[in-house]
């Protein structure tokens, strides 16, 4: 099984490039969604170590957004308790499947997290710093101190371009970033 692991800046656009290969994709943002919404288990432990934010079940990302605009440090509690679920969530999807040629994996952090193995063949995606804020603005409950915070804990983006066996420009047009997923496929199949 080839594991695609898809890398770049938060709003370059990852998760729709992710989809484009045509496989199937590991959304870690999708999967701590379902964990807030499902796992009384990260409720209670979340709720142990922030009493004052969090507030009932199923847990509310406005609570968690709160703690975090309090402290810093409460994304590192964050942390501590909804990684290790994902990555068990994450060995879930690669048992089955196992049998599938390819895999992506789209995990913002993938590389600060460890995650990623030897054999990856890691993807950055690089989009124009202009179209991402504009993309980022349109974002329901955008928020620039949360987005700074947030930039804070990742890698810098040089770093993972440098990384990467692959660069896939991204204009957020569909024919255009077909044509470099295809490139790819191509390269390793």
């Amino acid at each position: 099984m080839i594991r695609l692991a898809i890398v770049g800046d938060i709003g370059s656009g990852k998760s729709y490039i992710a989809k484009k290969f045509g496989y199937p994709v590991f959304n870690a943002d999708a999967e701590v969604t379902k964990l807030y919404k499902t796992s009384k288990k990260c409720f209670v432990r979340l709720k142990k170590l922030l009493p004052q934010h969090i507030i009932s079940f199923p847990i509310k990302k406005t609570e968690l957004l709160k703690a975090i605009m309090i402290n810093q440090f409460n994304l590192k509690k964050i942390i501590k308790v909804i990684h290790p679920e994902v990555r068990i969530k994450m060995n879930k999807f690669l048992i089955k499947n196992r049998n599938k040629k390819i895999v992506v994996l789209d995990i913002p952090l993938l590389l600060e997290n460890k995650i990623n193995k030897k054999n990856d063949v890691l993807i950055f995606v690089d989009a124009k710093k202009s179209q991402i804020n504009k993309r980022l603005k349109r974002r329901k409950n955008f928020n620039l101190k949360l987005f700074k915070k947030f930039k804070k804990i990742q890698l810098p983006i040089e770093y993972k371009k440098k990384k990467s066996q692959f660069i896939l420009k991204n204009n957020f047009t569909n024919k255009f970033v077909k044509k470099g997923v295809k490139i790819i496929l191509k390269e390793i199949l």
